[in-house]
């Protein structure tokens, strides 16, 4: 007899973040899905609200990956189009501090991720606890880059101290990895990042750079799980109990 496998602290922290999350969602809704395991975990229990008949909604993905699990869990689905708002988009993050800055972009899709961000009425980021950070910085900064601009971006990178390295793919290390868009990712290590604002400003004007993983006055609220306790984090703000907090209304 197999043993089941064991869920991570981290899993169950994710999972309890994502279920929570429900709380925000209304029927009518146009939401936007992230991309990642706790966005994931998020899609796959709006998948279970929908098919129970509790909700009524539709939605838009920020990835293939997570286009393909939304089907699979039988949420209605909607193309980009223009004037298409999103009441809710709910994804995670690979870093965030106390005002709510981010970093995200581990998965690959952080130019999708940033597009619904920016087309959406509130931005809600779902993660386990060890994503707060007291400062930006320890996860490495994604970029999306243009393929015949990586030398120069590179070049320009490192003149920022920010040590880039070309994401190679997992599964095969002599080819580069690629977003769904075909671009290549750049991680890049700069340390610390005391001024993200700065920072950002001085990456999006390189030529070649599509995208970068700083996500800067985006986020409302994000829902930190830590351990078998869920809080609710505002930008300046002390996190609160979410049995206590109320969400939308």
């Amino acid at each position: 007899m197999t043993t089941p496998p064991q869920t991570t602290q981290p899993e169950q922290e994710k999972k309890l973040a994502a279920r929570t999350a429900l709380r925000w969602v209304r029927n009518g809704m146009l939401v936007g899905l992230g991309s990642g395991s706790t966005a994931a975990f998020f899609i796959a229990a709006l998948g279970e609200f929908i098919r129970r008949g509790d909700l009524q909604v539709q939605a838009t993905a920020t990835s293939l990956a997570s286009e393909t699990l939304a089907r699979q869990a039988g949420i209605p689905l909607v193309e980009p189009r223009r004037g298409l708002r999103f009441d809710l988009t709910v994804d995670g993050a690979d870093e965030l501090d106390a005002h709510l800055r981010l970093v995200k972009g581990g998965g690959g899709a952080l130019l999708r991720e940033k597009v619904l961000a920016t087309a959406s009425d509130y931005l809600l980021i779902v993660a386990d606890s060890s994503k707060v950070v007291p400062q930006l910085g320890r996860f490495p900064l994604p970029l999306e880059v243009v393929p015949f601009a990586l030398p120069w971006v590179l070049d320009a990178v490192a003149a920022l101290g920010g040590a880039p390295v070309l994401r190679l793919m997992k599964n095969d290390p002599t080819e580069a990895a690629r977003s769904d868009q075909n671009n290549f990712l750049v991680d890049c290590h700069f340390g610390a990042v005391p001024d993200p604002e700065q920072l950002a400003f001085r990456l999006q004007v390189i030529p070649g750079i599509v995208e970068h993983g700083l996500f800067l006055g985006l986020a409302q609220a994000a829902i930190i799980a830590h351990e078998t306790e869920v809080f609710v984090h505002q930008p300046g703000a002390e996190p609160v109990a979410a049995a206590s907090f109320r969400a939308l209304p």
